[in-house]
């Protein structure tokens, strides 16, 4: 009997020092992602802590993370095996920040107003619900398989689709949510944010504040070359700065999310690699960086917040959207914005309409098409913050598809040429999902 416990205790032992020996240098990222995503989903989405631990943290390496939840003090932490303690902090207003060793939070911060004033209107232009409404083009029984196919069946789960919603002629022609969603949950879109940092841009261009042309972008850059980067170079992530976007190991893109305070700044002291306009390089690190170069335009923080919720978020009615700060207050606008589907469906509607909400021009239309036109280097892949179907990665879609994409199948896809906005969202990208067979299906059953 002792003999069996000495070999289990050595095993155990063994185990304990592989993983430590193996995940050590990562336990700040394991730990840092565990808390913030699990606080987030709790105290922002509003959904259980199971649900959170089963779904959204239940894979390699982050399942190794045991959380703790303090539901007084709105917070998450998590260690592996006792080891390397992260906190996250729900802030209302503001999200989830994770908090960094060494740097004190003097819990003194602004937070944007909002404007939740309900609209008299059906939706999308209001919170009325739809009037009902019968396309005869539309073969209703063709779309709801192509819905249903994109959910799991049985005890299979392996799409891991959460929502889908199809938007046709302004109005929603399919909807359907996983068990445990609805259309009052917010989810996140990961870098479909992205897309929303952009449309910032394309408002402050609009109001004659900005010019993509412009360059000498910050005052850290005047002295070298890379003072010749202009905003177009930004918004096209063909700037030719360094940048390593790997979630897979410790990289920029990781230390940023989960170890710097500003994550404005963490491309912006990043060398020169590449020649500007000629150097294609998706990057996290130039979102942010462009966050910071929106919070410059306006004299307080108080305004750079506001901002992003009166000219744009809540113009359009996406009451239900949030995007987080870091530590430092600055929105991180490369990976944190949360809205319900529906919500995130009239940002797709707001660009498939040309920039114009409901009579108003929120953004030029020709912003919407500048966002939709392939850049240098991306094989008709992307444009400015916005992918694109111009090279046929979905080869049985109309070639004018743009979309909003996001870390695990998050997208909100704009379709002008069918008049179409679709969102899906999940857990799981190709190959495990088919996004062309889902987009086909549900494009075949409108005539």
């Amino acid at each position: 009997m002792k003999k069996t416990i000495k070999i289990v205790v050595f095993l155990l032992l063994v185990s304990i020092a592989y993983i430590g020996f193996t995940y050590y240098p990562k336990l700040d990222i394991i730990t840092g992602y565990a808390s913030k995503n699990e606080a987030s989903v709790i105290f922002l989405a509003h959904r259980t802590q199971n649900s959170a631990e089963v779904q959204d943290n239940n894979f390699s390496p982050i399942n190794l993370a045991k959380e703790t939840v303090n539901q007084n003090e709105k917070s998450v932490s998590a260690t592996v095996f006792g080891i390397k303690k992260r906190t996250a902090v729900y802030r209302e207003g503001l999200g989830t920040v994770l908090m960094i060793d060494g740097v004190k939070d003097s819990l003194k911060y602004d937070i944007p107003h909002r404007d939740f004033k309900r609209i008299n209107l059906p939706y999308p232009y209001g919170d009325l619900p739809q009037k009902d409404t019968v396309f005869t083009n539309v073969n209703y029984n063709e779309l709801q398989n192509a819905v249903e196919n994109a959910f799991d069946k049985g005890e299979n789960y392996q799409k891991k689709t959460r929502a889908v919603l199809v938007v046709y002629n302004d109005h929603i022609i399919a909807e359907k949510y996983a068990e445990g969603f609805d259309k009052n949950t917010k989810i996140l879109g990961w870098s479909m944010t992205k897309s929303i940092t952009s449309a910032v841009l394309g408002v402050l261009e609009k109001q004659g504040k900005v010019s993509v042309n412009q360059s000498n972008l910050f005052p850290e850059w005047k002295n070298d070359e890379r003072s010749k980067i202009t905003l177009n170079d930004l918004l096209h992530m063909n700037s030719g700065l360094e940048w390593d976007e790997d979630y897979n190991n410790i990289s920029d893109v990781t230390r940023m999310l989960f170890l710097d305070k500003d994550m404005s700044k963490t491309q912006l002291n990043k060398p020169l690699v590449g020649k500007p306009n000629n150097s294609w390089n998706y990057s996290s690190g130039t979102t942010n960086l462009l966050s910071g170069f929106i919070r410059n335009q306006f004299k307080t923080h108080q305004q750079y917040l506001d901002f992003w919720y009166s000219a744009l978020i809540d113009k359009i009615g996406m009451h239900t959207m949030m995007i987080e700060t870091d530590l430092s207050g600055n929105y991180v606008g490369s990976s944190y914005g949360w809205a319900t589907p529906r919500d995130w469906a009239k940002f797709g509607l707001l660009y498939l309409h040309n920039g114009n909400w409901n009579g108003e021009q929120i953004l030029n239309k020709s912003w919407v098409t500048y966002s939709a036109t392939p850049t240098n280097g991306s094989d008709g892949k992307y444009g400015a913050h916005f992918w694109l179907n111009a090279g046929g990665v979905y080869p049985d879609v109309p070639r004018d598809l743009f979309s909003c994409n996001g870390y695990q199948g998050q997208h909100v896809f704009i379709i002008p040429s069918k008049n179409v906005v679709i969102v899906r969202m999940g857990l799981t990208e190709e190959p495990d999902f088919d996004f062309n067979a889902f987009l086909k299906g549900v494009l075949a059953s409108i005539k």
